[in-house]
């Protein structure tokens, strides 16, 4: 069977396939590309334009010197694995086993890619909120589960519970939820937590979270879904050292999930990457073991950033909504006269020198519509360069 002839068969395949029955490449891929062939300043792709702390950068030297070159052990280092739990107990209380409950994964999207595929079997259901991170329907297909998805809309994206009734059922298997939210910047709250932890309950869901923008939030405190009560023995936490420390080309990403549930996605993930980034797994370690300052000061200065980007675009004519945390902003471009985003975003480099992403790249084909004139921008860069690109937008409104 062809590549493209797999896909095909998948319950989400054909949103991944082009017109030509071949595979598409990302969004991201796609706008990034456009930021090098054209200069303009790349507000698309979620990556940083500066590095991390020194302290992690030199504890990767050091883990090089010191051999650590070759393959871990499958689970992680032990170091990193301690330093996981640590945090998890440091900052919320929880207290996973290093040895048992805590694995190393190739960044967040192998340990997502991992749960689904070893957790789903064909016709089972995986519920996601929508805007979703694109990864996430593209490993439902390749396990062959039927995605569904429970809407954010403008301005604030916040879930509606009913809607959230509506949908998990006795055929969900899983409960995927991102918070902070990529691509909304939206935080969920407490009680929508807590009813997916109802409805997993009801219906015998297990629930997954992607946090990796946990501690990159403003003005709220992040709140694992885990902690919550009756929640801990059918969660599987997923989270990275990407966006905390700026070190996202680094690939260090993990989960906590009781032993149960840990051992069928260590046996999947074994047959991925088995094993990567041995002496950033020491670095990563280091870097969660920083003091308070370090985590409350990154918020801070993104939230700043945040607050520079969203002035310019509303300043530009967008419409904003607010963004939570998470290293991103929604825009709306309907206010300027163009309702459909995508074709803007292909345009922005000639109008204004500048790349977003649309945000129907994150939704499924038959509910484009709906968000089919929003953008989604990166604060993520230095002030001086937000402050660039905002004035290169303002050119939209002349």
């Amino acid at each position: 069977m062809t590549v493209s002839g797999a896909w095909e068969r998948t319950a989400r395949g054909a949103m991944l396939l082009g017109s030509n029955g071949q595979l598409r490449p990302t969004i991201f891929a796609e706008m990034s590309a456009l930021a090098t062939a054209t200069g303009a300043i790349n507000l698309g792709q979620g990556f940083p334009d500066e590095d991390g702390p020194i302290e992690v950068l030199d504890a990767a030297r050091r883990a090089i010197t010191d051999g650590f070159n070759q393959y871990p052990p499958g689970l992680g280092y032990p170091v990193l694995r301690e330093a996981i739990a640590a945090h998890q107990k440091r900052f919320y209380g929880m207290n996973p086993d290093p040895d048992r409950e805590v694995l190393v994964t190739a960044g967040a999207t192998e340990a997502l890619a991992a749960t689904i595929l070893a957790l789903v079997e064909e016709g089972d259901e995986v519920v996601t909120l929508e805007p979703f991170y694109d990864s996430y329907a593209a490993i439902i297909a390749l396990s062959r589960g039927v995605h569904r998805t429970v809407a954010l809309r403008a301005p604030d994206f916040q879930p509606d519970p009913d809607e959230l009734r509506q949908v998990v059922g006795d055929r969900t298997r899983l409960i995927l939820i991102n918070n902070p939210h990529n691509p909304t910047g939206a935080v969920l709250s407490r009680e929508f937590l807590e009813l997916v932890v109802e409805l997993a309950h009801r219906h015998d869901a297990i629930i997954v979270t992607d946090e990796v923008y946990e501690h990159l939030t403003f003005g709220t405190g992040h709140l694992p879904i885990a902690t919550l009560p009756g929640a801990w023995e059918r969660t599987v936490t997923i989270s990275s050292g990407g966006k905390t420390f700026n070190t996202t080309g680094w690939k260090i990403g993990w989960l906590t999930a009781p032993n149960r549930l840990l051992e069928p996605i260590l046996s999947v993930k074994q047959f991925l990457t088995y094993v990567n980034g041995a002496p950033f797994q020491p670095a990563i370690a280091v870097g969660l073991g920083l003091p308070d300052a370090f985590f409350t000061g990154i918020a801070a200065g993104l939230q700043r950033k945040r607050d520079v980007l969203s002035a310019g675009l509303t300043k530009a004519g967008f419409a904003v909504s607010r963004s939570s945390g998470s290293y991103f902003v929604v825009a709306d471009a309907a206010p300027l006269g163009f309702t459909d985003a995508a074709a803007l975003c292909r345009q922005l480099p000639e109008l204004a020198g500048v790349v977003a992403v649309p945000i129907s790249a994150f939704v499924s084909d038959e509910n484009k519509g709906e968000y089919a004139s929003l953008l989604r921008f990166a604060f993520c860069k230095h002030v001086d360069v937000l402050e660039r690109a905002s004035a290169q937008l303002a050119d939209l409104r002349r």
